[in-house]
């Protein structure tokens, strides 16, 4: 059996083909680790989620930002104005089958013998994997409860930008919900910043990479994360960034968590947009 794992698809379904086929995968022994953002941007939206919910046990998914968003379009929708692509999801005849699947993936997965943390963007640093793993629990219980709509209907937001554990109600679960799906940068006081997207090198000191944090304590762990198309492929220590960019036009890839791979990557058939 082997473990991979793939950066963000958002949507390229063909492209999540042509890498299984470039991996021999094999759902009946081999496993798959999806860093979230199954959905928007990408054409195939709608059937990339019926792929990968097919696969069953053969993928784990964690949720992403994009995936979030849909989950609240079709549970809580208002003034935002669903995309074309995930307008087909809302829209398709078993789309309330497929939602009712995306809400119950987790936040963060992590596998004891592998050593390794799945989540879409990272771990926040003043957060151990124990704490990590539980506040991911929290906005699941209230994701997969009785009325996860009046949460996602106030989801959106920077703030608050800092952690404490005195946060509660929405202040806390937006804050967990944007460091495990939003979170890139930080400022040197632990704050998060949404306002920079490029990579590390296009900025000085005055914000640093979350996993670039003095004092960061998940540190004994490998932490597979996607997101940020601008870092790209990125491993150092325990960290192992994989979006990059296959919806922009980039690469999809794939890395081996079993086992020392090379990586597996394969071109989009998206135009290049940046």
């Amino acid at each position: 059996m082997a473990v991979y794992a793939v950066g963000d698809i958002q949507g390229c379904l063909d492209e999540l083909r042509d890498l299984l086929d470039a991996l021999t995968f094999d759902a009946d022994k081999d496993r798959l680790w999806l860093v979230g953002d199954l959905v928007n941007r990408g054409p195939k939206s709608l059937e990339t989620l019926r792929f990968v919910r097919s696969l069953g046990d053969a993928a784990i998914t964690v949720l992403g930002n994009h995936d979030l968003h849909l989950l609240a379009l079709a549970i809580a929708p208002g003034a935002r104005s669903p995309e074309k692509d995930l307008r087909r999801i809302l829209k398709a005849k078993d789309g309330d089958e497929l939602i009712e699947w995306l809400l119950h993936r987790p936040l963060l997965h992590y596998d004891k013998k592998l050593e390794s943390v799945l989540v879409h963007a990272g771990i926040y640093p003043g957060w151990t994997l124990k704490k990590a793993r539980a506040l991911a629990k929290e906005v699941e219980a209230v994701l997969q409860g009785p009325q996860p709509e009046k949460f996602l209907q106030k989801m959106y937001g920077g703030e608050p930008a800092l952690w404490s554990d005195d946060l509660t109600g929405t202040k806390r679960l937006r804050f967990i919900v944007n460091s495990f799906t939003r979170m890139r940068f930080c400022r040197p006081d632990g704050s998060l910043d949404f306002s920079a997207k490029l990579g590390p090198e296009d900025y000085d000191g005055d914000i640093v990479p979350w996993y670039q944090m003095p004092k960061r304590k998940a540190t004994d762990v490998r932490i597979v994360f996607g997101h940020w198309s601008t870092l790209g492929y990125h491993e150092d220590g325990y960290v192992l960034s994989l979006d990059t960019g296959c919806v922009w036009g980039g690469l999809l890839t794939a890395a081996q968590l079993d086992e020392h791979s090379p990586l597996v990557q394969v071109r989009s058939r998206q135009p290049r947009r940046y």
